[in-house]
């Protein structure tokens, strides 16, 4: 998420109210995760297992609970309680707006586009031209849609992040300030749930094809001309690459890549990254022809037990 200008160091310490170590002057243009932080950027970090990918990651400015040895060409805002802090900026930068209708006033909306009766568009929604929003869609603040989109009736695009962490008196929540894209293209079935990212975008590539009761986590990517059928579980942090076909029922951990060309059957329970142009089947995953093997020798397994006793 980039701020909409410049900041300067001095000045988010003020925002949360914390220490520093930098130059008052030194630049930030933006906060984000560190999977997808640039040169400008806060990340947050607040355990000692992460510390060095955060400080040795793209973000010129780390928001951390140690003050530690500052790198070369960076800066650092000391708290005691970064994920707080993280929460605050959110909160600052993207606060939540109410609407007072189903269609925000601020909402851009291209020719040829048709929305149908009850269907709430939220704040700074772009929308382009020729889609068809059907009634009780719900697409929310600042999320963009390409031209010749197609969402059906019962969808969600841009709810939270689902991202907590544990305290003692219970879980505190990250709050979501990113986006949902939805390029050129693309049509979205009944009862969809696409969450927006934390800082960042969730995208759904152009020409890609989801069925209904689908779930897509924050700060996912579905590339281009990927096909999902119904009841896929797909968690935050995957990217899908290109020409992706995955089957019904299928659910995806956190933090993979499913290569370009993969094809997942029906559900598969997929748990690393994949090979390009591969069919996969099964929990735990595996190669479909090897799985299969694997499954026929298992039915032999009671004829062979007859034999050894």
């Amino acid at each position: 998420m980039k701020f909409p200008h410049e900041h300067s160091l001095k000045e988010i310490a003020a925002i949360i109210d914390c220490d520093y170590v930098g130059d008052n002057d030194f630049p930030v243009q933006g906060m984000n995760e560190i999977h997808v932080v640039t040169p400008g950027d806060i990340v947050f970090v607040d355990h000692p297992k992460y510390y060095d990918k955060a400080l040795e990651s793209a973000a010129t400015i780390v928001l951390i609970n140690k003050e530690v040895e500052c790198p070369e060409g960076k800066a650092l805002l000391i708290s005691d309680d970064p994920f707080r802090d993280f929460n605050k900026l959110t909160r600052h930068f993207k606060p939540f707006q109410s609407l007072n209708g189903l269609i925000s006033e601020s909402a851009e909306i291209g020719e040829g586009t048709i929305i149908q009766p009850n269907a709430v568009i939220g704040n700074h929604v772009k929308i382009g031209k020729n889609c068809l929003i059907k009634s009780n869609v719900t697409i929310g603040d600042n999320c963009v849609l390409g031209d010749n989109v197609i969402i059906h009736s019962g969808t969600v695009l841009g709810g939270d992040a689902f991202y907590y962490k544990k305290r003692a008196e219970g879980y505190d929540k990250l709050l979501s300030g990113g986006r949902v894209v939805v390029e050129n293209n693309v049509e979205i079935g009944t009862n969809n749930s696409i969450d927006r990212g934390v800082t960042g975008d969730t995208i759904i590539g152009e020409g890609s094809k989801l069925d209904n009761l689908i779930q897509i986590g924050h700060d996912t990517v579905i590339g281009k001309n990927c096909l999902l059928a119904s009841q896929i579980g797909i968690a935050g942090c995957v990217v899908v690459e290109d020409d992706v076909t995955i089957w019904g029922q299928v659910g995806i951990r956190s933090d993979i890549t499913i290569a370009k060309g993969t094809v997942l059957m029906a559900q598969c329970g997929v748990s690393k990254d994949t090979e390009p142009n591969t069919t996969y089947w099964g929990t735990p995953f595996g190669e479909v022809r090897t799985k299969l093997r694997e499954y026929a020798a298992i039915k032999k397994l009671p004829e062979i037990v007859k034999k050894i006793k």
